[in-house]
């Protein structure tokens, strides 16, 4: 079951578009989509996803909503500590690169996470629609944590205020928070009417930037060597680890197995365009030839290609022990 699972993942067209980049990168090939078209992808998927699941939010028990919330808070504080740890004793990285990394893997992919409602939808697997709102909420909280991990190691204050609003004002989190808003507003009604953009092109449209995105991760694979063998290791080690944690808090608060592999998907990945820009800001100390080697040029392909089937694994795993 895992390996067609895994076969159906590996040869669905968002992946094989992500493969294609890679390729393209490898041949030395100019390919490259226009910037103005790769911010114009981005933003549509952002909004697409959170229109979607606040439709689905409108439609949902909130009673049942609120325990699989708190279950995801709990997840953007324990993985980015958990991560901190890991990495004290995998690598000889510094407080601050240990506390970005710590921010990255706390936070989540907005394109995995694309990726896996595919997959979900491929195995024909329901999940709830509200888990775009788990998306939206796991967003901050590891960012948050890993920052403070990090201000440890430094020999200043760090400008919470200016961090916070840079998280917080951020294209991601003003596109999922306010497409969740317009969807839950407008309901199924109101989504009849966009549902031709915004359902029947989304795969597409997703293929298209995991083109890029694959060149993206291509032209950093040569950091890959220059990381380190514990680098590496955690970073394909740890997502396991800390999505097999999101899948069992899934199962823990009364989501369905599709909803469980989802929030695995989400606690497994790391962050490549929230938690960058907050870095960045925040701790210009730390190196971002640690942090987007590790969460764009290893885990991410990583999670895209094997990952998400590990998940779907683990998962009916789970099912099966009956927890």
């Amino acid at each position: 079951m895992f390996l067609e699972a895994a076969l159906t993942n590996a040869t669905s067209a968002p992946v094989l578009a992500f493969v294609l980049g890679l390729l393209a990168v490898a041949i030395k090939s100019d390919l490259r989509l226009p910037e103005a078209v790769y911010q114009g992808l981005s933003i549509y998927l952002l909004l697409g996803i959170g229109i979607k699941g606040g439709v689905a939010l409108s439609e949902a028990n909130l009673a049942e909503v609120w325990v699989p919330i708190l279950g995801t808070l709990a997840l953007g504080i324990v993985i980015p500590l958990l991560a901190f740890l890991v990495l004290g004793a995998l690598t000889k990285l510094d407080t601050i690169n240990k506390g970005a990394l710590a921010a990255h893997y706390g936070s989540t992919s907005l394109v995995t996470f694309s990726a896996a409602l595919i997959f979900v939808e491929s195995q024909n697997i329901s999940y709830e629609g509200y888990v775009t709102t788990l998306l939206a909420i796991l967003e901050v909280p590891g960012i948050v944590v890993g920052l403070l991990l990090a201000s440890k190691g430094l020999n200043r204050g760090l400008n919470w205020g200016e961090s916070l609003r840079e998280i917080v004002t951020s294209k991601s989190i003003v596109l999922l928070a306010g497409g969740l808003v317009l969807g839950y507003v407008t309901g199924a009604g109101g989504y009849e009417r966009i549902e031709p953009l915004f359902g029947g092109l989304f795969t597409g449209v997703l293929a298209l930037f995991l083109l890029e995105m694959g060149i993206v991760a291509g032209r950093r694979l040569p950091d890959v060597k220059k990381a380190g063998f514990g680098l590496v290791l955690f970073s394909i080690g740890f997502p396991i680890l800390s999505g097999s944690l999101g899948v069992l808090v899934g199962e823990l608060t009364g989501l369905s197995l599709g909803g469980s592999v989802i929030l695995g998907v989400l606690a497994a990945s790391a962050s490549y365009i929230a938690a960058p820009a907050a870095v960045r800001l925040a701790l210009p100390e730390a190196s971002p030839g640690v942090y987007l080697t590790a969460s764009l040029a290893i885990t991410f392909p990583f999670n895209l290609i094997f990952g998400i089937p590990i998940m779907f694994a683990i998962g009916q795993f789970m099912e099966g022990l009956g927890i």
